[in-house]
């Protein structure tokens, strides 16, 4: 039995791990949220359920409780607004990590973004300087975590691409705008991309999450992981999604810097300096990502299909054999 501390549950990645913990796991569970009505998990489902209401702004309410810890899992976080970003993401969540027990608490799984390594998994230094307020502050706390008390017990979470969210739970970013994809992919299949990236469900997440609270690493510095499915480039992605809508590529353009800035150009798109960093980024590839394949387990969404499966996105077939 361990005492788990959870903040940012009504988050995707959040009712993931929350209902894992709760359906799969005996431990008491204390979940601080700012709005309960937020959550569409069941936390009555069993005892040892505590729900605890309270913004990171007020993360010292509860320091009598955090001493008492074994395992806190931190995925809460702010995504603008410079001034709220930076006290949420980087001044609370220290705070809140000072306010464990080092004698007490035997891991801290913190939630940081990949957006901020390089290919190398080491910190980006353009993630500093031209990220976006939410991936700035994210860079900032990475720095300051080997000074911390409690930094050998830290395990620091990486995602990439994250996808998730149904009835039961709140959309990610990127799956919310899934639909939009597939919307435009008669455009697309006829575009060349030089460009990677990762991705994983937020299901998986969980999974990798609840593997790690019942077999947590011996404390050390660097405990750090990547979350994500073998690396896929954009255009093995398109073909994938071509191929389950039942789309052909009859041939393709390749969609060059100089090309890409003349559309830029021409369409008046608003480019941030982060943005423009990424286009010229291109492949945002990562060493040794984890997934639940990595501790032999079944991996809920490994394929761009399986994504589109779980997101609820129908082939014209599938439609038509509904009729």
């Amino acid at each position: 039995m361990k005492r788990i501390f959870m903040t940012g549950a009504s988050g995707c990645i959040g009712h993931y791990i929350a209902d894992l913990l709760i359906q799969q796991t005996p431990h008491d569970l204390f979940f601080f949220v700012r709005d309960p009505q937020k959550l569409k998990f069941d936390y009555n489902a069993r005892p040892g359920i505590t729900l605890i209401q309270g913004d990171m702004q007020d993360i010292e309410r509860v320091e009598r409780l955090l001493k008492t810890i074994d395992c806190a899992i931190l995925t809460a976080t702010a995504w603008g607004g410079a001034e709220e970003t930076y006290d949420t993401n980087v001044t609370k969540t220290i705070r809140l990590m000072n306010l464990l027990d080092p004698l007490v608490c035997e891991q801290v799984l913190y939630f940081s973004t990949a957006s901020i390594l390089d290919r190398q998994n080491q910190p980006l230094p353009e993630a500093g300087t031209l990220g976006t307020d939410y991936i700035k502050s994210k860079y900032i706390c990475h720095q300051q975590l080997a000074k911390l008390a409690i930094s050998p017990q830290i395990t620091t979470l990486f995602p990439t691409l994250v996808f998730g969210g149904d009835a039961q739970k709140p959309y990610s970013a990127v799956s919310a705008g899934i639909k939009d994809v597939t919307r435009w992919i008669d455009l697309i299949r006829f575009l060349k991309a030089d460009a990677s990236f990762h991705f994983l469900h937020a299901q998986d997440i969980a999974q990798v999450v609840l593997r790690l609270v019942e077999e947590p690493p011996e404390p050390g510095p660097d405990h750090e992981v990547v979350l994500g499915n073998p690396a896929i480039t954009v255009d093995r992605a398109v073909e994938e999604v071509c191929a389950y809508l039942h789309k052909r590529i009859y041939f393709r353009i390749p969609l060059s810097i100089q090309l890409a800035n003349l559309i830029i150009k021409v369409f008046r798109i608003q480019m941030a300096e982060w943005d423009r960093f990424c286009l010229n980024y291109r492949h945002f590839t990562y060493q040794n990502p984890v997934s639940p394949a990595s501790f032999g387990l079944p991996t809920y969404c490994p394929t761009v299909v399986d994504l589109l499966k779980a997101s609820g996105i129908a082939t014209r077939r599938s439609i038509a054999s509904k009729r």
